[in-house]
């Protein structure tokens, strides 16, 4: 069988079965990874369909962050699915202040309009 790059809906899964966050952001950064070194015409199909929601309000949202994102890099339009999930209250997944200030500057406009506050610094890192 050959190679297939992780999709949002996998992700969940990883996120569903750990409560360690520091192992859930490996994941995180290992689908950006993923996503990177796909071909173009793969890329769009790991974030189109609706992953199950995890039931962590953050993390599904951040999900829906992530698609939004990367459908703006291939200027296509975010998944429907993706438009409700937004968090009432602001998530700043680090508790340094010298992060959360660099986030609330520079987080991309997709994270934003979700919710969640990760520095465009910590996107590209991943």
């Amino acid at each position: 069988m050959a190679y297939q790059p992780m999709t949002l809906a996998d992700l969940a899964g990883h996120l569903s079965r750990q409560v360690d966050e520091r192992i859930r952001w490996k994941h995180v950064w290992e689908f950006f990874e993923e996503h990177r070194w796909a071909p173009v015409e793969k890329r769009s199909p790991l974030f189109r369909d609706e992953p199950p929601l995890i039931g962590d309000d953050q993390w599904d949202v951040l999900l829906a962050a992530m698609a939004e994102h990367l459908a703006a890099q291939l200027d296509l339009a975010p998944p429907e699915w993706s438009r409700a999930r937004v968090l009432a209250t602001p998530w700043f997944p680090s508790p340094l202040p010298s992060k959360r200030t660099e986030a609330l500057v520079s987080a991309p406009a997709a994270f934003r309009k979700h919710g969640v506050y990760l520095s465009a610094r910590d996107l590209e890192a991943a």
